[in-house]
């Protein structure tokens, strides 16, 4: 919770006093609105918003008050929390009569120098992985990606699992071709924009009734030609759905970019557990050391459309959230399984651009916690480096 820490003393009331205040407070400085703000906390990192340089462009016209907070994320779920505790904290420490309005602009917290070649403009590099398949990892990655959208964030959609592409059908895009473009002499493709994202993946290249029959050489190779000979553009952040296990596409990935961190996502199942636990031992390699942003647990429970207040433990209780405290990692949230979750992705349109706001709750709070945690990663943790593994 954001907090204002503060302690003031009153001094006792007379005319002159009240006089004396009223002619100070009716005289607001930038100095006294920094003042101020300093006593609200970023609630994820730990410190001010004045010393992490959050507060920008702050006007004072009488009793006019206005200034802009620079979010971590435009994404940020916490920025309402952030205007009202600015707002107390000025009515209280500076004008109690003070009109505020608040703006809001992003810098999305990256850790990515801009001298970096490969996906220069890419702000953070999101890796959505799990021990196997099954588990709902590409539904979690396509909705990641459109609640990172929904926020107003820049965002791409990556998908690596070459083997079994889900993209196409999950966003209503079978059949289409991604257009090409000459940069220098070079072809680039143009990824497919659909619900505000940007997408690739090997299933708008080759038809989807061609079984892809690619050694791992192979694969890493189209890997890198997504990464590299696709236009991209400026992203907050791109989403990479990884295929399930940990082979040679996820070493691909790590040699070829600097990953910001892995989002693992399980089901409560003891066999996917025992999976998901390979998967954290890879990232926590000392050649490989990719920082985990959380654990998602898929088809948590069951909730009948027609019994919204039911839930049916289908697949075991609380196994992600087990999971994660055991291996101290963030624990994102849990995502149900419901009907409309499945059909809207065989039917082209992911939950999170659906009708369903159970669905879309659920999610919103995994992605509000992940945007949290990226953003601490990213002020705690130094520069994820590209990998060297024989």
């Amino acid at each position: 919770m954001l907090q204002i820490f503060a302690k003031i003393s009153l001094p006792r009331v007379n005319f002159v006093s009240v006089f004396n205040f009223l002619t100070k407070t009716s005289k607001m400085t930038a100095a006294d609105i920094l003042k101020a703000l300093s006593n609200v906390q970023e609630p994820d990192l730990g410190k001010d918003l004045v010393t992490l340089n959050m507060i920008q462009d702050i006007k004072i016209d009488g009793l006019q008050v206005s200034f802009t907070i620079v979010l971590t994320t435009p994404a940020c779920p916490m920025k309402d929390l952030m205007k009202n505790a600015c707002e107390n904290a000025i009515k209280l420490l500076v004008n109690k009569e003070a009109i505020i309005t608040v703006g809001f602009t992003s810098n999305t917290s990256t850790i990515r120098k801009t001298d970096d070649k490969i996906l220069s403009k890419v702000k953070n590099i999101i890796a959505v992985v799990s021990g196997k398949g099954g588990v709902g990892k590409s539904t979690v990655s396509a909705n990641l990606a459109l609640a990172l959208a929904e926020g107003g964030a820049k965002v791409g959609l990556m998908d690596a699992d070459i083997y079994g592409p889900s993209v196409p059908i999950m966003f209503g895009v079978r059949g289409q071709r991604p257009l090409m473009k000459d940069e220098n002499g070079e072809g680039i493709i143009i990824p497919i924009q659909k619900f505000g994202i940007s997408l690739m993946s090997i299933g708008l290249l080759v038809d989807e009734k061609d079984a892809v029959v690619w050694r791992g050489p192979m694969a890493s190779s189209a890997i890198r030609q997504f990464i590299n000979d696709v236009d991209w553009g400026e992203l907050d952040y791109l989403v990479i759905d990884m295929p399930p296990g940990t082979g040679d596409i996820h070493l691909t990935i790590m040699q070829t970019v600097p990953v910001t961190g892995v989002v693992i996502v399980t089901t409560p199942q003891t066999v996917a557990l025992a999976d998901a636990k390979k998967a954290i031992a890879m990232f926590g390699q000392a050649n490989v050391k990719v920082p985990i942003i959380g654990l998602v647990e898929n088809m948590a429970y069951f909730t009948p459309a027609e019994l919204p207040n039911n839930k049916y433990y289908l697949f075991g209780k609380d196994g992600g959230r087990n999971l994660a405290s055991e291996y101290d990692l963030p624990f994102l949230g849990q995502v149900p399984l419901v009907q409309s979750i499945r059909e809207g992705g065989d039917l082209g349109v992911p939950a999170m651009v659906g009708d369903d706001e159970v669905s879309k709750n659920a999610l919103r709070e995994v992605v509000s916690t992940a945007i949290r945690q990226i953003a601490i990663r990213n002020a705690n943790l130094p520069k994820t480096q590209t990998i060297t593994v024989a």
